[in-house]
């Protein structure tokens, strides 16, 4: 039993790292990049809201995110903090 437990600690503690909230992936964004494609590299937001064919979506937490804009379906301008 005690194996089991030490193999479920590693797996999450693996799954932890493996975030694709980082500068690497920070590093493949760019401007006119379609939302889907965005997605497809970051996952689906934590957070979006939006009006008037704006909107704004958030990936991770308050220490380290990926904010992006977005002007219909196409990024407008992006920032980051606390990647690593």
């Amino acid at each position: 039993m005690k194996l089991r437990t030490l193999a479920l600690l590693s797996f999450c503690v693996l799954l932890a790292a493996c975030s694709k909230i980082n500068q690497q992936n920070f590093s493949k964004l760019s401007t006119g990049m379609p939302k889907a494609e965005v997605e497809k590299l970051l996952g689906s937001p934590a957070d979006c809201s939006g009006a008037l064919g704006m909107s704004s979506c958030t990936w991770g937490d308050k220490n380290s995110f990926i904010s992006v804009q977005y002007a219909g379906d196409k990024v407008l301008m992006f920032s980051g903090q606390g990647l690593k």
